[in-house]
C-alpha cells in the first residue's frame, strides 16, 4: 500500500493561491497516474486534476486555467498549484495514486476553505 501525505491547505480569500503537496511513499515513477480529488459537504467525491506516467494531463472543466498540477520525481511528490480560488473551490482535496496493478491509494485529505 502506498502512503501518500498531504500539506499545504488552509483559509484564503477569495483571489487568493494555494499549492497542495502530495509526497508518496514509493517512486511515482511507478504510478500509472496521480491526482487530486474533491469532496465539498453534501456532494460526491469529484476528480480535479491528474497527471498520467507520460506525463499528460487531465482537469476538471471548473479549473481550467486557475489550477495547475506537477511532479517532482526526484521527491516522489506531486503538486496542485491552485490560483484565482473562489468560494465554490472550498472542499477536503485528497491526492490519489493509480498503480499500474490496478490498486489505488487515498491520502487523508486536507482542508481548503476559500473565504472573505
Amino acid at each position: 500500500q502506498v502512503q501518500l501525505v498531504e500539506s499545504g491547505g488552509g483559509l484564503v480569500q477569495p483571489g487568493g493561491s494555494l499549492r497542495l503537496s502530495c509526497a508518496a511513499s514509493g517512486s511515482i515513477l511507478s504510478f500509472n497516474a496521480m491526482g487530486w480529488y474533491r469532496q465539498a459537504p453534501g456532494k460526491q467525491r469529484e476528480l480535479v486534476a491528474a497527471i498520467r506516467s507520460g506525463g499528460s494531463l487531465n482537469y476538471a472543466d471548473s479549473v481550467k486555467g486557475r489550477f495547475t498540477i506537477s511532479r517532482d520525481n526526484a521527491k516522489n511528490t506531486a503538486y496542485l498549484q491552485m490560483n484565482s480560488l473562489k468560494p465554490e473551490d472550498t472542499a477536503v482535496y485528497y491526492c490519489n495514486v493509480k498503480q499500474w496493478s490496478g490498486r489505488e491509494s487515498w491520502g487523508q485529505g486536507t482542508q481548503v476553505t476559500v473565504s472573505s
